[in-house]
């Protein structure tokens, strides 16, 4: 009997298994939010980066979540570089366009004033 026809079946199997672990993290990033818990959002977010390198259409939420969790946190400056980031990198994403709208809310409370440079300015 041959035996490669075992080796098909295994990388089937094993083809789900990087996204489950991707997905766990997430999940676990969105849990943490909805708690108030923005360390442990933080540390699955870094988690879920580490595994979806050949996914980077995933990268804008993971960045969006983030800077929610910056701006809970009080570091609007921090945030803002995220949203920013994400609209220079991902300008199509569903993301972005919540995080222009993060913008636009970040400039009404008085914490983002687009017409001033924002530290580091590039030469």
């Amino acid at each position: 009997m041959n035996k490669f026809w075992l080796l098909p079946i295994a990388a089937m199997l094993l083809s789900g298994c990087g996204a489950s672990g991707y997905k766990r993290h997430l999940d676990n990033a969105y849990e943490a939010y909805a708690d108030g818990d923005c360390a442990q959002v933080i540390t699955e977010l870094s988690r879920t980066e580490r595994l979806i390198r050949s996914r980077p259409y995933l990268q804008p939420e993971i960045s969006l979540l983030r800077g929610q969790c910056l701006e809970r946190q009080g570091f609007y400056l921090d945030a803002i570089q995220i949203y920013r980031f994400m609209l220079d990198t991902h300008p199509k994403s569903e993301y972005s366009y919540r995080a222009a709208a993060r913008l636009e809310t970040l400039r009404q409370l008085g914490h983002y004033d687009p017409e001033r440079p924002i530290p580091p300015v590039a030469d």
